[in-house]
Order: C-alpha cells, then structure tokens, then sequence
C-alpha cells in the first residue's frame, strides 16, 4: 500500500469549496435521474427546442415543475436557452444522455446513483452492524442502468475485443461449442456473444429473478437465441463447457472462490474461464484518479453491501485488485491467471483463469 500525502493540506476554505462543487454535481446528477426518467431529454432530441408547455405536450409531466427543470439545466450548462423561450439538448449532451447504442451513454448512471441513494437508511444500518443490502432492494432503476450501461460496450466492443485473442476466438467458433455466462443480468453480454459467435450454443444465468426476466425480454427484442436460466454457478452441470464468462460479477458475488470452484468444474477439458471486471489499479494509492474514485463510489453504495447480504461474505467490493482475483483462482483450483491484451474496454479488464 502506497499512501500521497500531496492535496491533503487544503485550508477550511479550500475543503468548503470542494463540498460545495461535490454537492452541485450530485444536484446534477440527481436532475438528469429526473429528465432521464420522465424522457424529457428524448423529447427535446427528438423534436428540437421546447418551452415548458411544449415539453410536457410532448412528453408528460407538470408545466410547472417542467419550467424550473428546464430553468436548472440551462443554468448548469446542459441545456441552452434562447431569446423565444426555448430551451434546446445540444447534439454533444444528446449523444451521452439519450443514445442507447453510443459508448458515451451515461444517462444509466445518473439512474443507479439515483437509485442507491434510495437506500440510504439501509446502507446506514448495514454500516452499523455488518449487514448488508442486497441486489433485489436496490430495485428496478439499478437493475435496468448496469444493463443499459454496459449494453454499448457488449454490442460494438466485445466481439472485437474477443476477436483480437485468437486461440480464444478459435475456441468460441467451433461448431456447436458450448458457452455459459455466469451472473449476466440483463442478459446483453449473452446476447453479444451469441450474435459473435452463431455456431456456439450460448446459455446466460442469473441468480436474480427479475434480472433473468429482463434478459428474456432483451433477447426476445434483440432477435437473439439464447437461453437464460434462474441460479447460480451451481446449476453449470459438471465438464460440460467449452467456455465461461463472469462479466463484472465476482466482486459482487458472497463466496467467490466456491463460485470459481463450480466454474471450474463445469470446463471441459481445453475449456477457458474468462473474468471481466473493474480495471483497478494494481495497490491502493491515495488520492486516487478518478477511475479508482467511481468504482470507490459504487463499492461504498451497492456492491459491497449487495455482497455482504449474504452471510458468509468475502466481502470483496467493486475494487477487486488483480491479486485479489489471483488469489480466489488459486484457491478454486485453477493454476494460473493471465491479463488478457484488451485494452480500452471501458473501466474493465479481462483476465483468463487456467485450469
């Protein structure tokens, strides 16, 4: 562990300046949650500028809380304002905010600090006492954003990130090759492999109930033959796979090494495990950049009390160091783990399990 101490003698003035510029971004935040949802930043996308009544005209809501909204955005520079009393999205804004298919979309992540902010009485209690809130509490907005946020990425990045391994793309494209996605949520990772590799019988499981309904539904939109199935890596039958994937799910997972125990099992003979998860630095440093900061962020408010829900807990969190993951894969057998040459993935890594 390696600690700065630069940036760490600020005056009272200068910490009180950072709270307040802290503070206005989470007002932000929490504005775009309310333009997100009601689809008022779709509205002025999709239809130009728009006064308060045109606004709700187009897409619902009240005039008045329409008005101050609209007010707010343009004071905090999201929005413009013009002299005929229309506001207009900015094509920049619109991109990050409203297209579902760019990898600059993050409209999604307004939406899961929304929603854990919602649990902040239980995220209180979980800290006094050890317990924790699990995945099913955090609700619809959580579940849908991680979905909705990675989908980008699993559609236009991951074939050719995979691609660009080729003893693992080699493996993943033969016929009738066996792949199972373990913890895939909203199921668009499943999905993504399924369309890269259509000769591969791809398979997405889920230990949460309404996460496996919602990757039906995706599937089912998408056009996607997959299957998706309720549990957890206990449900992988035994030397059956050719390949495994947990896309940034062993952090959140209770018993990781039991869980990496089953995976490994479940692998045919030649078969490979793929891990993606957060692209951490390698030890603690303090102050931190701003990558460390967000997963710092999401560890504090979701996945660590989601991984402390269940009793016993590693207790990993959102920061899991490569040595960590190293250390759980010897533990469940494997015998060596290897970063795998992906690069600008997002906040991920991908790493390789060898059995």
């Amino acid at each position: 562990m390696t600690t700065q101490t630069t940036q760490t003698s600020q005056t009272t003035e200068e910490f009180a300046e950072r709270l307040l510029r802290s503070a206005l971004g989470a007002f932000e935040v929490l504005s775009v949650h309310l333009g997100d949802r009601l689809g008022w930043y779709r509205a002025l996308a999709g239809h130009g500028p728009a006064t308060a009544a045109e606004l709700t005209a187009r897409a619902g809501g009240h005039e008045r809380y329409a008005r101050e909204w609209l007010e707010q955005q343009a004071a905090c520079g999201i929005l413009t304002a013009g002299e005929d009393g229309r506001f207009t999205l900015p094509a920049g804004a619109a991109e990050v905010l409203t297209d579902e298919s760019s990898l600059a979309y993050l409209a999604p992540l307004a939406r899961m600090i929304a929603g854990a902010a919602t649990q902040t009485p239980a995220l209180l209690e979980a800290y006094r006492d050890g317990g924790g809130v699990g995945w099913a509490a955090f609700g619809t907005d959580v579940r849908e954003s991680q979905a909705e946020m990675n989908r980008p990425w699993f559609e236009r990045a991951l074939p050719d990130a995979l691609a660009g391994v080729p003893d693992l793309d080699a493996l993943l494209r033969r016929p009738g090759a066996r792949v199972a996605d373990v913890g895939c949520g909203g199921g668009w990772s499943t999905i993504a492999l399924a369309r890269a590799y259509p000769q591969a019988v791809v398979e997405g499981i889920d230990i949460d109930g309404p996460s496996v309904e919602l990757a039906v539904r995706n599937a089912a939109r998408a056009g996607a033959d997959v299957a998706f199935r309720h549990g957890d890596a206990h449900a992988l039958a035994g030397n059956a796979y050719d390949a495994v994937f947990a896309f940034e799910c062993i952090h959140d997972m209770p018993q990781p090494v039991d869980t990496l125990t089953r995976i490994r099992r479940a692998l045919r003979p030649g078969g490979t495990v793929v891990v993606m998860d957060e692209a951490t630095a390698v030890s603690f440093t303090a102050p931190a950049d701003d990558t460390e900061r967000l997963l710092y962020g999401f560890s504090l408010l979701i996945c660590l009390p989601d991984g402390m829900s269940h009793q016993p807990s590693a207790g990993t969190g959102t920061v899991m160091r490569p040595a960590t993951l190293r250390r759980y894969a010897v533990e469940a057998g494997f015998r060596a783990v290897e970063v795998l040459p992906i690069s600008d993935f997002g906040f991920w890594r991908f790493y390789r399990l060898l059995p």
